[in-house]
């Protein structure tokens, strides 16, 4: 087991165009490649100045991208893992926000920064059990690339929220957890900003 962390971060370090991943996300997943799949098509790279583009999958094997954010008033893309105490802790409020605002108005996404797309069959189970107990009935998206380069890359703590308009602007980001009363002030404060 050392010897495998050790030959990961030894990889790490020698590709220094991932190394901020490898922080991230643990560089613990043996399965998966940082350079593989989820890459943003060279259109919507033409397209990422009018606001962040990614494509990804959730944890059910649906694909997303940053049309979604198109569809409500105001995003809140909250990056957690499963090894964060803090991220777990504040779940079970998000997961009574998603419920409670109109999706047109609001809507809620996870992204698992320890569980990368192609993960191993018990990560994502770790990962699915942790959003039952939690009850964040929303989307969680696993770690890509694209997600990374498009949103993720200046991250350096989870958990980090952001807040991004119909448009993909990013216009308020969070870094800790928040409870449910001050995440509600912050939502509804930035919904009257965008109205």
């Amino acid at each position: 087991m050392k010897r495998t962390l050790k030959n990961y971060f030894l990889l790490c370090a020698l590709a220094g165009s991932i190394l901020p991943f490898c922080f991230l996300s643990g560089c613990g997943q043996k399965d998966t490649e940082l350079s593989s799949g989820g890459q943003p098509s060279p259109e919507a790279e033409a397209d990422s100045a009018a606001g962040i583009v990614f494509e990804g999958k959730d944890l059910n094997g649906n694909s997303l991208s940053s049309e979604i954010f198109s569809g409500s008033k105001l995003t809140m893309v909250n990056v957690w893992a499963t090894y964060c105490n803090p991220c777990l802790s504040e779940m079970p409020a998000l997961g009574e926000l998603a419920s409670e605002y109109e999706s047109e108005e609001l809507q809620i996404i996870g992204v698992i920064s320890d569980v990368l797309e192609g993960a191993d069959a018990l990560s994502k189970k770790t990962a699915e059990d942790l959003i039952q107990e939690t009850g964040a009935f929303y989307p969680h998206l696993l770690l890509n690339a694209s997600l990374y380069h498009g949103l993720l890359a200046d991250v350096s703590a989870v958990p980090t929220t952001f807040f991004i308009d119909q448009e993909g602007t990013v216009v308020d980001t969070v870094i800790g957890a928040l409870d449910k009363s001050a995440w509600e002030e912050k939502i509804n404060e930035l919904l009257e900003t965008l109205s």
